[in-house]
């Protein structure tokens, strides 16, 4: 009944507040995880760190993703996505004004680790939460535009470090306490955001499900809208929710294994090969006398790009399918990386620039979306934070293993390497995946899922 309920609701004002309010969230995760590269050249110079160093402090946030996502999407699934979501938010804030103060790189190293895992927690909570509100008719392209606001967080990013962090002499700490700012959200997270009934459900809740339902319905009414009569839908009985270990167990068990393993790969294949792509080609580009990959014109348009990258994703969620949407986006970030290979001129590599940040920065809209929907509610979030962790290691390891790749096989070792896997991810979701367009989380997941 807590399903038929959701499913009734059309879109208004109370998923546009969650849409924004989700959304900020995803601006200052990007934002803080962004502004590091433009931090990290001024540091080097302040503090006289090694190469070594620096590639130390350039890793803390993506180690801080890893463990943070891990927690959030453990933590989800037993005490609640409200709270994890709120928590996560306040970590993240406090450790960004605390590496804002720091005077040394081992503290700056531990309080940007602590920071990525509020960001890690967050990126990980928002989309399954949230996607337990909206019905199945909307559902992609609402997760979708929700991660678009990531791209919001780069643009913001880019700014800050060009114009901000240069401008003072300690440009830097202000960035840093402006990336913290979002604290203050917590004031209004904790009396807009309700808990989802769908969660509240599958730990036998029921009566609380339905009284916050009850509440989100009066505010429909109060804004003239009529809803129509449920229509309960004849699935399975719902999972219940378990402990830490059984939640685990349940990822890997009968058909659902088949489901986790794809997300695997997945986010696995994707995340490798955008800090493959991201973090490599600009400095591969100067050592072949590409400069213009230097230039603020370059970088701004590249993060620029992102914004109708996401969106025309979360556009296509809905009417092509997660699974085309993401298999179409990764192959045409492939063919995009390929011609940036062979680019020859500035015209031609803004322009094969552009659209790699397009296309690969659209899969996310899919990623995102998709990866929401295809656990069942009592294991929705560790599914999710796992396969958003394991997507992390790519971020990892990807940087080294080109590092390998590049002197002992040149850019066909490098581009042949992250497009097989871009390759690999696409062809996982199409043959492992499930279709989830139009489909309730329950149908899924009894359907599908068993």
């Amino acid at each position: 009944m807590i399903s038929a309920r959701i499913e009734r609701l059309p879109f208004a004002g109370f998923h546009k507040r969650l849409l924004f309010m989700g959304g900020l969230g995803y601006t200052f995760d990007a934002m803080d995880a962004a502004v590091l590269a433009f931090i990290l050249p001024v540091l080097r110079t302040a503090w006289g760190l090694s190469s070594v160093q620096i590639g130390v402090l350039g890793s803390s946030t993506f180690i801080g993703f890893l463990f943070g996502a891990l927690l959030a999407g453990t933590m989800g699934d037993l005490i609640g996505r409200r709270a994890v979501m709120m928590w996560a938010l306040a970590l993240y804030s406090a450790a960004s004004l605390v590496s804002a103060a720091v005077d040394s790189w081992p503290s700056f190293f531990a309080a940007r680790v602590v920071a990525g895992m509020g960001t890690g927690a967050e990126s990980a909570i928002i989309a399954p939460y949230l996607a337990e509100f909206v019905a199945r008719r909307f559902r992609g392209s609402f997760t979708g535009a929700l991660a678009g606001f990531f791209s919001f967080g780069f643009v913001a990013a880019a700014l800050l470090g060009y114009f901000i962090v240069p401008a003072y002499d300690n440009g830097w700490r202000i960035v840093l306490v402006i990336t913290a700012m979002p604290v203050v959200m917590l004031l209004w997270w904790r009396r807009a955001l309700p808990e989802s009934p769908r969660w509240l459900e599958s730990r036998g809740r029921e009566k609380e499900a339905g009284a916050v339902l009850a509440k989100i319905e009066a505010g429909f009414a109060r804004d003239g809208l009529v809803l129509a009569q449920p229509v309960v839908e004849v699935t399975a009985p719902p999972r219940k929710a378990g402990t830490l270990a059984t939640n685990f167990m349940a990822l890997l068990d009968g058909r659902q294994a088949r489901i986790t393993v794809m997300t695997w790969i997945m986010w696995l294949s994707i995340t490798f090969s955008y800090y493959s792509f991201f973090v490599w080609i600009p400095g591969l580009l100067v050592q072949n006398g590409m400069s213009i990959t230097k230039s603020f014109a370059y970088s701004l348009a590249i993060y620029c790009a992102q914004v109708p990258g996401y969106f025309s994703a979360a556009w296509f969620n809905e009417r092509i399918g997660r699974q085309a949407t993401i298999a179409s986006y990764m192959l045409l970030g492939g063919a995009s990386a390929l011609g940036l290979a062979f680019a020859h001129s500035d015209q031609e590599i803004m322009l094969a620039g552009i659209c790699l940040s397009f296309f690969m920065n659209g899969t996310y809209a899919g990623v995102y979306a998709y990866t929401a929907e295809v656990f069942p509610t009592a294991v929705r979030t560790t599914g999710a934070g796992l396969a958003s962790a394991i997507g992390r290691i790519g971020a990892i390891i990807s940087p080294i293993l080109v590092g390998y790749l590049y002197p002992n096989f040149g850019f066909a070792g490098v581009f042949g390497t992250t497009t097989s896997v871009l390759l690999i991810g696409a062809v996982a979701v199409v043959l492992m995946g499930v279709p989830t367009r139009g489909r309730s989380l329950e149908d899924i997941a009894a359907s599908e899922i068993g």
